[in-house]
């Protein structure tokens, strides 16, 4: 029957489901959350846990798979549109690549259930994301410029300070700052799986007040290079973890990256369309909905 072939189980993780839910569930996520420079694997991995009742360390690996199948498309879009910050990548990079290495260790090590983690990443996030409200209701509407101005320009990078041209105005930033901040972003995206991007667009764009559309591009391809190490990582650690699931479930994975490799592309073409109010309100939505999640 045709139910039966729809309804399948995938041996690795031993997860039944229909499907098709995987892709559209990774589409739907995707395609508003890479308009504010997330991939939405921060909220994949509660739908994974909560739905799909995929709760073994592996979902961690799998969830980077996402992100590694996913996010090329909204990084070529942005790319195309010069929209990359290319200094802010460069930082985000150098930070968290060894952060995702101590965190996917340190989640088979000492944190194969991390109750006690999510409640602080939820009262990170729930934090940030108030902050972000905030600046969101007092802050004024500000003329939206032209399509033609949002590109970036004159992009810098020192070892002290990264700076570029967005749309007519000048930014900088500092690059330890960011770097140490990347660095703990990195282990909490090693950790759960959630590339980090979830927690370092918020913070980039609400504390150091840099560009939102300038900001997602870099935010998108810093989760691209850590999950394709943060996968590595998880098949490598699986052979000394053998009786434990550890390595990621590429069919589940792959699913979930076709659908997110489509809805990327969609919201990174859309996402200058957007007034900025519009796309901050975006990221308010999602670190509030990911907040609750893992306070619940």
């Amino acid at each position: 029957m045709l139910a039966d072939l729809l309804y399948v189980t995938f041996p690795a993780s031993g997860v039944r489901t229909w499907i098709f839910l995987p892709p559209l569930t990774a589409f739907a996520v995707s395609f508003l959350a890479s308009m504010g420079g997330l991939s939405g694997a921060f909220l994949l991995l509660p739908f994974q846990m909560s739905v799909l009742h995929y709760t073994a360390p592996s979902v961690s690996g799998t969830n980077q798979l996402f992100n590694v199948i996913a996010i090329p498309s909204g990084v070529w879009r942005y790319a195309r549109e010069r929209r990359m910050t290319w200094p802010l990548t460069a930082a985000v990079v150098v930070g968290t690549l060894p952060g995702v290495l101590i965190g996917a260790w340190a989640r088979l090590e000492y944190l194969p259930d991390p109750r006690s983690f999510k409640l602080f990443a939820g009262l990170v996030l729930l934090g940030i994301g108030g902050k972000l409200l905030a600046d969101l209701l007092t802050s004024k509407t500000v003329p939206q410029p032209r399509q033609a101005d949002f590109v970036v320009t004159e992009s810098r990078l020192s070892l002290r300070t990264g700076e570029f041209s967005f749309a007519g105005e000048k930014f900088s930033f500092s690059v330890p700052q960011i770097v140490l901040l990347a660095f703990a972003v990195g282990i909490v995206g090693g950790i759960y799986g959630i590339g980090g991007g979830a927690i370092i667009t918020p913070f980039i764009v609400t504390f150091l007040h840099l560009p939102v559309h300038a900001v997602a591009g870099a935010s998108l391809l810093g989760t691209f290079i850590t999950s394709v190490a943060g996968v590595f990582i998880y098949q490598l650690l699986a052979r000394f973890y053998p009786g434990m699931s550890v390595a990621p479930d590429w069919q589940l994975g792959i699913l979930f990256g076709i659908g997110g490799f489509c809805g990327m592309y969609c919201g990174a073409r859309c996402q200058k369309h957007l007034p900025v109010k519009a796309v901050k309100a975006l990221l308010c939505f999602f670190l509030f909905a990911a907040a609750c999640n893992y306070l619940l």
